[in-house]
């Protein structure tokens, strides 16, 4: 590995985009950024996104997409001290709250949660799912609607495929369910596995670095997958297969405009349900009987 691919300091990628460019530069990002972003709205109408890293290659890779796309875009990089950076994460990082959720970092733990409120605690490192995301949110609440209707029972199996920092089996865990956790990031793999340790589900969540391949021959309650369009499309057959046949299957990561193409991959499951924040989409099987 080169010594030149990991930087001493943060990276700050400052990208500038206007209406006609914010829907495809986030769709660009929520590939290569899972950890997420900041966004920052201009007197102008345009939008600053603002992206945090540690590594060269991880820049070079984003900037040149961006590019290619829009070969005028407004980008600027600068560094940061790294000390910095984990002060202004503390700053950025607010309690969420998704239905029966309230997602807090170590740091706010203080906080007092309503009493029907689950916390989940979050460690947020390099890993997309701090809670912050409207696909996250999404997911947490169509988890939390599956419980309350009585789909998902204590001692049913879920599968949480790109897990992430371990949010969404996080929150299947405390439900009282049991299952597996998988990621093909390995950075992802060890701050799912603080989180686990953290929520004090360990017993419950199993964490693995692998694909779709980590649940094959198991039937699964409740099968959950944030990531994108195009993996969710090619993974539909598998999912399918490992979907108990009262099963429920959870997407996201999904554009409005991604949606339909996605839900017809599933189509053998019949016609989803659909919930939407702003542009965002997942989409929900419950397959009962």
């Amino acid at each position: 590995m080169s010594n030149n691919i990991f930087m001493s300091k943060l990276l700050c990628i400052e990208i500038i985009a206007d209406d006609t460019q914010l829907d495809v530069i986030i769709s660009i990002l929520f590939q290569y950024i899972p950890y997420g972003w900041e966004e920052e709205s201009l007197s102008t109408g345009e939008t600053i996104l603002r992206i945090h890293c540690d590594n060269s290659e991880v820049k070079h890779t984003v900037c040149n997409k961006l590019q290619s796309v829009f070969p005028n875009i407004k980008i600027h990089v600068k560094e940061v001290p790294i000390q910095d950076w984990s002060i202004a994460w503390r700053d950025f990082f607010t309690p969420v709250i998704a239905d029966q959720f309230l997602i807090l970092p170590p740091w706010l733990l203080d906080t007092t949660p309503k009493s029907d409120q689950q916390i989940i605690v979050i460690e947020p490192k390099c890993a997309f799912g701090t809670g912050h995301h409207a696909t996250t949110v999404l997911c947490l609440e169509s988890i939390s609607h599956c419980a309350k209707k009585g789909y998902l029972q204590p001692g049913m199996r879920f599968f949480d495929l790109g897990t992430g920092t371990g949010i969404l089996g996080i929150a299947c865990s405390l439900l009282g369910l049991t299952g597996i956790g998988a990621d093909i990031d390995p950075i992802a793999i060890s701050n799912a596995s603080e989180n686990i340790a953290l929520n004090k589900v360990e017993s419950q969540m199993v964490i693995t670095e692998a694909g779709v391949e980590a649940g094959l021959g198991e039937s699964f309650n409740l099968i959950v997958a944030n990531i994108l369009a195009e993996p969710l499309k090619c993974l539909a057959l598998d999912l399918i297969e490992l979907l108990a046949p009262s099963g429920n299957l959870i997407l996201s990561g999904l554009l409005d405009y991604q949606a339909d193409d996605v839900e017809a991959a599933y189509s053998k499951l019949g016609k989803a349900q659909r919930v939407i924040s702003g542009e965002w989409v997942a989409l929900i099987w419950n397959r009962q009987g």
